[in-house]
């Protein structure tokens, strides 16, 4: 078996299973840590890879070879999650016109308090989607404009990429142990969103050419891993994927309407999306099959 790529031998897999059998007292994400700690599963630069590890142990619990607690109550991830109404999530001036008349596109990254409440209010009050906890790794931005006024134009969230997703697999070509191996490089474009009282003609492509410039810089920064290649999904009864398509996006088809994250293929009934991916280097597709 192997764990993003690298080999668990039979001794790694008597080491989890001691971990999990003697500390019963531990919840499946202490559970995680503590294999990565004693494993050496481990970011670039130094943190634990507790989610992807947790995934780990849920396979191999699914194959018969451990038995993990039960899951405890609490907000899970990709729960929705208590929106704030304050006044800074009013609507504000509107602004209309073309989008050089707004000046300087200016992207600040979210990391104080403060900053993570008025994200999850924007997104939480004119997103379709709402605000959700964020899964795995994810770098989220303010977006304003600097004319006539700084005023916040936008909301865009980067998080990790989908497990599985067939269109976009057989558009790289990477066999299995090249998907394991090189995931970790490819984001997922998990929210966009203009404020509703900006009408500012080319302003949405605009925004998402530069997120994409902006975030390879910021996720290599704050996770020491450098993007090749960003995705996301459409609904096709809501948008047509115009702003994608003007923003050079690549389109690669449909989903299988299954759910990207279904790892242990046991969902049903999600919504097939379209589907868009942006090569964030020029040599990405060749990076990406390497094993």
């Amino acid at each position: 078996m192997k764990f993003l790529g690298q080999q668990v031998t039979p001794k790694n897999l008597e080491l989890i299973r001691e971990v999990v059998t003697t500390c019963d007292g531990l919840s499946r994400a202490e559970l995680s840590n503590t294999v990565c700690e004693l494993l050496g599963w481990k970011r670039p630069l130094g943190s634990l890879k507790g989610r992807e590890c947790g995934e780990f142990l849920e396979r191999l619990e699914s194959k018969g070879l451990l038995r993990l607690p039960g899951k405890r109550q609490g907000r899970p991830v990709g729960s929705r999650t208590e929106v704030p109404v304050t006044e800074l999530g009013e609507p504000g001036i509107s602004l209309v016109g073309s989008a050089r008349s707004l000046g300087r596109i200016e992207f600040k990254q979210v990391q104080t308090e403060d900053e993570r409440r008025w994200f999850r209010e924007l997104i939480g009050r004119y997103h379709y989607l709402g605000h959700a906890v964020p899964m795995g790794a994810h770098v989220r931005y303010l977006v304003f404009a600097s004319e006539p006024q700084k005023a916040i134009v936008g909301c865009v969230q980067f998080s990790s990429a989908s497990w599985h997703v067939a269109a976009r697999d057989r558009w790289i070509g990477w066999d299995e142990a090249a998907r394991v191996r090189n995931l970790p490089h490819v984001i997922n474009n998990s929210r966009f969103i203009l404020m509703p009282w900006v009408e500012v003609k080319n302003l949405a492509s605009r925004v998402l050419s530069l997120a994409v410039r902006q975030v390879v810089h910021d996720w290599q920064e704050r996770y020491g891993v450098r993007p090749l290649l960003a995705e996301t999904f459409v609904d096709p009864a809501r948008f047509a994927g115009t702003i994608y398509r003007a923003a050079n996006w690549i389109e690669l088809g449909m989903t299988s309407g299954r759910g990207g994250r279904d790892r242990l293929y046991e969902r049903e009934g999600v919504a097939p999306k379209m589907m868009f991916v942006y090569p964030l280097m020029p040599d990405a597709v060749r990076q990406l099959q390497v094993r």
